[in-house]
């Protein structure tokens, strides 16, 4: 009877049929091999390390030692050592200088973890390996994991060869794996797969997420309506309602009912693009397919009727769904209550208000901020203070948002002790102001001819790292000029192009409206030509204020002829060759 071949990863063998040998089929190695020397030598020194250092023990045949060796002790492991002191053992060697580990050694050492269930030690040692091998390694790193199996396998590895990829980044790679996985007919790591697709997911990889998807659903990944509706979410974020609508189509074709949230989604993604039409067909679809709409529904869909201005509609629709026995909640009555204050029916939006407390639905911040907001822009601030009484009754504290509103507001009305009162009270609270509140505030001093205060606001501004804008400078160069301070405007002027802006038509309109007021005609003609070698153009209004100036600061007689035609100056060309005509009459008149 023939001697049996002795199967070690030197002398692996290939079944005659092409496929690797079933581990049923293997020989058990002769009694001779297991008592190999140096095997025997390297299993003792590991059961006394506890006591004895290896280097010690092993000193003698360390030189000798190659990673065959290292192999033949993780196929064969002779006696019978425990998972974790051979592990240590593959560890300790790793990190002496004279020895160096083979990619086969790393495979072989993580074939005989998963065997045993060791797993997150399994992925730690293909993590490094990967890590060295970098990416677009997948290739060449599977086929050294296949090659590697011997006397230890479990398809637990491919599932951790695959992690090891997805957690290092390269998704490319783990996407590869499974293919190759597929390709040599072995089982899907289907855990493995969800967690690849989730961490694509989780990137806001939508496209390759989607396609990868598609990929495991074709090989027997358990289709899940929850990740469909993943999908759809994050393709309508991107504005991508068109393969939405498809991701939608294929879930009826998977063999899944799409859930109410299904349709939520899509409908949401539909009215959020203004597509009002599609998001009622897709509500009318999902009754049909007796699948009833629920608060959200009714809440995106009333939404868009809002932001459209159908708020006739979206009243009906809001009956409808309280008719149907659905109880709205603070979304949805915040969502009709801003669509009246938005187009300025405040009242409407304080009736919706009332409706909701008596339903017993808690309003939020969100809700008073969206009155409040609607009441200060139709100028009732006592209803608006009242609202912000209520809401700390209720346990709400005002926000930013609150506070700076009501600024607004009491500004606008020319309230500005009320409006400094708020502010007071917000640095009490240690709100800081933002651009909205101080441009608020500015605007209010100016409109008073508070224009030193207006000043004082605009450096505060700048010291709390708020850098103003284009009108909000100009708001104060227009306050310091209609008093006549035109010198403060070309200050402020100055200090706008220093801190990067690059005045437009309108700022240079208000200096030269403060030169011309105080006839120095001459002045705001140098200003005009400073704007033209700038690159900004003049319109009607610059040329029809010097006109005006020109006007007023020459004789009764240039005054009405430039008052007769100055309504038809609109450029450049126009005016020199108005001004031309009066300064040639006027030379003219000295000469006689």
């Amino acid at each position: 009877m023939a001697t049996p071949k002795i199967l070690t990863t030197r002398n692996f063998l290939s079944s005659p049929r092409g496929g690797f040998l079933c581990f049923s089929t293997w020989m058990t190695p002769p009694t001779s091999h297991c008592h190999d020397p140096i095997l025997t030598t390297i299993s003792e020194a590991i059961k006394v390390s506890p006591t004895k250092p290896l280097h010690s023990s092993l000193k003698r045949i360390l030189p000798s030692l190659t990673p065959n060796h290292l192999i033949d002790l993780i196929n064969l492991n002779p006696h019978s050592l425990s998972p974790p002191s051979l592990l240590s053992f593959f560890k300790w060697l790793s990190t002496q200088h004279h020895f160096r580990l083979s990619i086969h050694s790393y495979c072989t050492m993580t074939h005989f973890l998963c065997t045993h269930k060791m797993l997150s030690e399994a992925q730690s040692l293909l993590q490094f390996v990967v890590s060295r091998k970098g990416k677009n390694s997948a290739s060449s790193v599977f086929t050294s994991v296949l090659e590697a199996r011997g006397t230890h396998q479990s398809n637990l590895v491919f599932s951790v060869l695959m992690n090891a990829y997805t957690d290092s980044g390269y998704f490319s790679d783990a996407i590869q794996c499974f293919r190759l996985v597929r390709k040599h007919n072995l089982q899907i790591p289907f855990h493995s797969c969800g967690y690849l697709f989730d961490r694509l997911m989780k990137l806001n990889l939508t496209s390759p997420a989607w396609a990868f998807y598609e990929e495991i659903l074709d090989c027997g990944y358990p289709p899940d309506v929850c990740k469909f509706n993943v999908l759809m979410h994050r393709l309508c974020k991107e504005h991508k309602i068109n393969e939405a609508q498809l991701l939608f189509g294929e879930i009826g074709k998977r063999g899944l009912r799409p859930t109410v949230v299904s349709f939520n989604t899509l409908i949401n993604g539909y009215c959020k693009s203004g597509n009002l039409d599609q998001g009622f067909r897709l509500k009318r679809f999902m009754m049909e397919n007796r699948v009833f709409p629920d608060v959200f529904t009714y809440s995106v869909l009333i939404n868009g009727l809002c932001k459209e201005g159908q708020l006739d509609d979206a009243n009906k629709l809001f009956l409808e769904m309280c008719d149907r026995g659905l109880v709205p909640n603070d979304v949805t009555f915040t969502t009709l209550i801003n669509g009246h204050c938005v187009t300025g029916r405040a009242d409407l939006g304080m009736e919706i208000y009332q409706q909701m407390l008596r339903k017993g639905v808690k309003p939020d911040v969100i809700t008073y901020n969206t009155l409040i907001n609607g009441l200060c822009k139709v100028g009732d601030l006592r209803e608006a203070k009242k609202l912000v009484i209520e809401m700390t009754q209720r346990g709400l504290k005002p926000d930013k948002f609150t506070y700076t509103m009501l600024i607004d507001g009491c500004c606008k009305e020319g309230d500005l002790e009320s409006a400094l009162e708020i502010r007071k009270e917000m640095v009490k609270e240690g709100i800081e102001l933002d651009n909205v509140a101080f441009t608020a505030l500015i605007s209010g001093f100016c409109r008073e001819g508070q224009v030193i205060e207006a000043e004082r606001t605009l450096r505060e501004m700048l010291e709390a790292g708020i850098k103003p804008d284009d009108a909000t400078y100009t708001m104060v160069i227009h306050g310091f000029c209609k008093k006549g301070d035109v010198k403060t405007g070309f200050k402020l002027l100055k200090e706008m192009q220093c801190d990067g802006h690059v005045p437009g038509v309108v700022t240079y309109n208000v200096l030269l409206n403060g030169l011309c007021k105080q006839g120095q005609m001459k002045n705001a003609n140098m200003l005009l030509d400073a704007m033209l070698n700038l690159g900004v153009v003049p319109d009607d209004i610059t040329y029809n204020i010097l006109l005006e100036g020109h006007c007023k600061h020459g004789n009764r007689e240039d005054f009405d002829k430039l008052q007769s035609e100055k309504g038809l100056v609109q450029d450049y060309g126009s005016y020199t060759s108005l001004i031309g005509d009066l300064r040639k009459t006027c030379k003219e008149r000295q000469k006689r």
